[in-house]
């Protein structure tokens, strides 16, 4: 007889024997006990956690006919009938399994509906169950729509997926939909122990709890794995040949990292990093171990009390959480998932590792990283460590005192520099680290003063009398900041004409009549021609004179005023008076207002004098209300 994987042999035949599924369970238990029966069941979840055996238990349950042939639907199929035998084996008449993946066409599913217009043949109900339902085609969906929305009544519909995100929503909404969750480490744990038992093969816990991780929820992969770890190990699960058939890291070289990345030695580290290439371990595999080493830490440094003593690992992620900061620890796990998606870009992937491991190093904490970088240093030299440099607030304080002490010779050619004022306080008494000092806070005594009404709070006075009470300018050695008008721009020339334009167009942009191509015809046309019925706009690009906007630049005057003309001529020329050039020359002369008022401020030009201090190019704006909403 030939053997038989765990996975086959060890398939659950009831409700009870299922692992990991209560809430399916329960659902359709109850629904069994009551007699509250769907017509279709969706059944979605990862690979190996129990789609396909849930339907087969579903289909035995409303079929079952009990020991002695008298039974009827229930929820604890008795595994003995006719119908529960032949389900079991895959030869039951009534019940249809298809693989939707390699009958995805709308051919084979309109000929497996054919058949749900015959009763069934031996059993109480009719069961079709279609696999990976996902992969039909949108016509093969679209053929089983009608059918599965009203059955017969002796047929049952029993759809799984692992991706239900392409299922059309027609269709899932004509189903009950039951999301079958991936199985936690613990419970794939305790499920192993019993089948192992079962197969009287002695297995250590350290070597079921690398394949209970190794199956990421999947109890098919966890039986699977352990068949290939029972051929490894010779009818033996020892963890370290489990966890070499795995190829996985062993987690002391993943805690001797974390230790090593705590104390913030980078020797260690790479030391480290090598032992892993000799040894041909997996470079994904460490950063993964490190991941869940990190989340469980996470989760301790959060919630201390949550854990338990009894695991061999406690010790060790207890001393490792007190000695990381939870920053860190959040930090040094979001390295680690991000660095696995660039092992893959290196063409080596332990050099990869290494560098991750190095970024990690480099993310410490900057009194960490200096103290680490102080120990190296004095290990490279023997035991003589240079002495520690000035922060840089005493760097800036003692610089600034350098440039405010009085120069002790200067070549006679020059004249001395005048002394500062006796009120004027030193430079590195201004130096505030913590946080930016204010301007004023830099200001002498005596300009503190005479400037004390300016800085006052009060009514802002307009640019007008701004302009006729500023002094007048004083000559001095930095040239304007502000750039001259560019003279490539030809004059305004106000007409009578431009006047009546400039009008129309600006009640044409309040009542929003005019958009786009349109809008920049009105704005930078000059109206050169009224006649009756027919006006005349002048343009200078060529690109303006497009018919289907000056159609609407019609349209539009037409519904603003009755008076608008009838025809609308788009010439080409010289444009000297339009809306666009009066409102860049409105704008051009708030500027030089603008400049001129703060060039003639006396503190501006004290300031110039005293520190040689300039105005940044573009700084200066004119106020608006736009400007002040802001």
């Amino acid at each position: 007889m030939s053997y038989l994987v765990l996975a086959r042999k060890y398939r659950p035949k009831s409700f009870s024997e299922m692992v990991g599924q209560m809430h399916v369970v329960q659902a359709l238990g109850n629904a069994l006990q009551t007699q509250r029966l769907h017509h279709a069941y969706l059944f979605t979840g990862t690979r190996g956690v129990g789609k396909t055996t849930v339907s087969r238990i579903l289909a035995k349950s409303l079929n079952c006919l009990g020991a002695d042939g008298q039974g009827g639907i229930t929820s604890e199929p008795c595994g003995v009938c006719q119908a529960c035998s032949d389900i079991d084996v895959g030869r039951f008449v009534d019940y249809t399994e298809l693989d939707a993946a390699s009958n995805r066409g709308v051919d084979e599913i309109a000929q497996l509906l054919e058949q749900a217009v015959y009763k069934p043949v031996v059993g109480r109900f009719k069961v079709f169950m279609i696999d990976e339902v996902h992969m039909l085609t949108n016509t093969a969906f679209n053929a089983m729509l009608k059918t599965l929305e009203e059955p017969p009544e002796y047929l049952k519909f029993v759809l799984a997926t692992t991706d239900p995100q392409k299922v059309p929503a027609t269709v899932l909404s004509r189903c009950l939909q039951f999301n079958l969750r991936p199985m936690a480490p613990e419970t794939i744990v305790e499920h192993l122990v019993g089948v192992l038992a079962n197969e009287q093969i002695e297995a250590e816990a350290g070597a079921l709890r690398l394949l209970a991780r190794a199956a990421r929820g999947s109890m098919r992969d966890a039986l699977s794995l352990t068949d290939q770890a029972i051929a490894f190990g010779s009818g033996r699960l020892d963890e370290a040949g489990v966890r070499q058939m795995l190829g996985s890291v062993d987690r002391s070289h993943v805690f001797f990292l974390l230790q090593a990345l705590a104390a913030g030695d980078g020797r260690r580290v790479v030391e480290l990093s090598e032992t892993l290439r000799v040894n041909g371990l997996s470079a994904s595999s460490t950063l993964e171990e490190m991941s869940m080493v990190l989340q469980r830490m996470a989760v301790l440094q959060a919630v201390p009390d949550q854990g338990e003593s009894s695991d061999p690992e406690w010790a060790e992620l207890t001393a490792l959480a007190a000695q990381l900061p939870p920053d860190e620890t959040q930090l040094l796990y979001s390295l680690c998932l991000h660095g696995r998606a660039e092992l893959g870009l290196a063409p080596d992937e332990y050099a990869a590792l290494t560098m991750v491991l190095l970024r990690l190093l480099a993310f410490k904490k900057p009194a960490q990283a200096g103290a680490a970088a102080t120990v190296t240093q004095h290990e490279r030299s023997g035991g003589a460590v240079e002495p520690p440099k000035k922060p840089q607030t005493e760097l800036v304080a003692t610089r600034a005192a350098v440039q405010t002490a009085p120069v002790a010779s200067v070549p006679p050619s020059l004249p001395p520099p005048p002394p500062p004022p006796p009120s004027l306080k030193p430079v590195a008494a201004l130096v505030r680290p913590a946080a930016p000092t204010p301007p004023w806070e830099h200001e002498p005594e005596h300009m503190r003063v005479e400037h004390a009404e300016e800085l006052s709070p009060g009514p802002t006075p307009t640019i007008e009398e701004q302009a006729a009470h500023a002094p007048a300018p004083v000559a001095q050695p930095p040239a304007p900041t502000h750039a001259a008008p560019s003279s490539q721009t030809p004059a305004l020339q106000t007409t009578a004409l431009g006047e009546v334009w400039a009008g129309l167009v600006q009640q044409l942009l309040a009542a929003e009549l005019v958009a786009a191509l349109p809008r920049e015809l009105a704005l930078q046309s000059e109206l050169v021609h009224q006649a009756e019925g027919q006006w005349t706009l002048r343009v200078e690009h060529q690109s303006l004179q497009h018919p289907a906007s000056t159609e609407k630049l019609l349209l539009a005057l037409q519904s603003l005023e009755e008076s608008a003309p009838r025809q609308l001529v788009v010439e080409l020329g010289v444009v000297s008076d339009s809306l666009a050039k009066r409102l860049a020359a409105a704008q051009n002369e708030r500027q030089r207002q603008a400049q001129e008022i703060i060039d003639n401020d006396a503190f501006v030009q004290d300031m110039r004098e005293r520190w040689g201090a300039r105005i940044v190019p573009g700084s200066v704006k004119p106020w608006s209300a736009a400007l002040a909403a802001h």
